[in-house]
């Protein structure tokens, strides 16, 4: 088998190599939804526990707040409009350079102390900070059944 020389073009390609694999990595990583875990502040105050979320981007009506088995779950979503119909979107004739902020999710669960009223949990938004008031049950509230014998 003979030896053959190929002559290597050298860099002239390398700036379309470089593009096409941007590309590439674009198209895999734009499938992907990045989950974070908000950052949490727990506060005991007169009675009840005031928990701070920080959950930036995010509009009152895109956070969830759920209780189930004494565990307080914080759920937010922040979803950038779809480029599907540019002449529609603010961004219209516009070469985005970089674009990292389309979709986040955030999420946060912590164990309530038992006994908590679910009913009386309040919460607000503001400034991309979730405050939820916890109102904590009263000490001393278990009540105990005295059990007397039976005269006989």
């Amino acid at each position: 088998m003979a030896n053959t020389l190929i002559r290597w073009p050298g860099w002239g390609d390398y700036p379309e190599l470089r593009h096409r694999l941007d590309q590439f990595f674009d198209e895999f990583s734009s499938g992907m939804t990045p989950t974070k875990v908000a950052k949490l502040d727990v506060i005991e105050d007169e009675g009840k526990l005031l928990l701070r979320a920080e959950m930036p981007g995010i509009k009152p009506d895109d956070v969830k707040i759920e209780v189930a088995d004494d565990v307080l779950t914080v759920h937010g979503e922040h979803e950038e409009s779809k480029e599907s119909d540019k002449a529609q979107t603010k961004d219209a004739g516009k070469r985005f350079l970089r674009r990292e902020r389309s979709y986040a999710s955030f999420t946060r669960s912590i164990a309530l102390p038992p006994k908590v009223d679910a009913s009386k949990i309040e919460a607000t938004v503001h400034d991309g900070v979730v405050e939820i008031t916890v109102p904590l049950p009263e000490e001393g509230a278990d009540k105990v059944v005295q059990i007397t014998p039976k005269a006989g």
